[in-house]
C-alpha cells in the first residue's frame, strides 16, 4: 500500500473520506448533532483542515485515498484569525444550535494543548470500508518517523476509548482525560521520540 503526501487535488475527495470516517465519532456527534446534515458540515470542516495543514508537508494519504493523517508542525497547530473566520463561514450554521457549549468545550481542549515543541496529529481517519486493514498504522507511520528523526514528541486528542489501544501500540500514552460539557470524554495522548535526531 503506497502512502504519499497529500496534494491539492486530494482535498475534496479526502474531506469526504474523513467525513465518513468521523460520522459516528462521539466528539463529531457532539459538535454536529443532526445526523442528516452532519456529512455536509464535517466535510466542510475537514476540507478546511486539509487546506490549512497540507501546505506544511506533514500530511499523508494512500494511493487510493483510503484515509489521511494530518499533522501540524511544531508551533503551527493553532489556526490564525483568518483561518478561524474561514472555518466559521463554512461551518457555523451546523454548530449554531450548540454553539456556547461547543465553544466552551473546545476551549477546554485547546487549553490543555502542550506548549513545548512537538508534532500534533490533528486528524487520523480511515474510510469505514477500509478500517481494520492496517491503513491507519500505515498512515501514522511517516509522521512518527519524522518525530523520531527530529527527536520530537507527538501529541493528539481522541474522543474514542477504543482508539487508546491503537495509539498505545504506536508508543502513545494517556496524559489526561476531560469530560466535555454535556458530551463525551476526550483523551489527551503523548509519545516520546524513539532514538534521537539524525544529522
Amino acid at each position: 500500500m503506497d502512502v504519499r503526501p497529500v496534494r491539492d487535488e486530494d482535498v475534496s475527495p479526502l474531506a469526504d473520506v474523513l467525513a465518513r470516517a468521523f460520522h459516528d465519532d462521539p466528539v463529531t456527534c457532539w459538535v454536529y448533532g443532526s445526523e442528516r446534515t452532519r456529512p455536509k458540515w464535517t466535510g466542510r470542516f475537514f476540507a478546511w483542515q486539509l487546506e490549512r495543514l497540507h501546505p506544511q508537508d506533514a500530511c499523508w494519504t494512500t494511493a487510493r485515498r483510503e484515509g489521511a493523517a494530518l499533522w501540524a508542525l511544531p508551533g503551527r497547530w493553532r489556526e490564525d484569525g483568518r483561518e478561524t473566520l474561514r472555518l466559521l463561514r463554512q461551518t457555523l450554521p451546523g454548530v449554531l444550535p450548540r454553539l456556547p457549549r461547543v465553544l466552551r468545550g473546545l476551549g477546554q481542549v485547546e487549553a490543555r494543548h502542550p506548549s513545548g515543541r512537538h508534532l500534533y496529529l490533528a486528524v487520523l481517519g480511515v474510510d469505514p470500508a477500509a478500517q481494520g486493514t492496517g491503513v491507519g498504522s500505515r498512515l501514522i507511520r511517516p509522521g512518527l518517523e519524522l518525530c523520531d528523526r527530529e527527536g520530537l514528541p507527538a501529541y493528539l486528542e481522541t474522543g474514542r476509548e477504543r482508539n487508546l489501544a491503537f495509539y498505545g501500540r504506536h508508543g502513545f500514552r494517556v496524559l489526561d482525560e476531560l469530560q466535555l460539557p454535556a458530551g463525551p470524554p476526550v483523551w489527551f495522548l503523548w509519545r516520546e521520540p524513539t532514538g534521537g535526531p539524525t544529522s
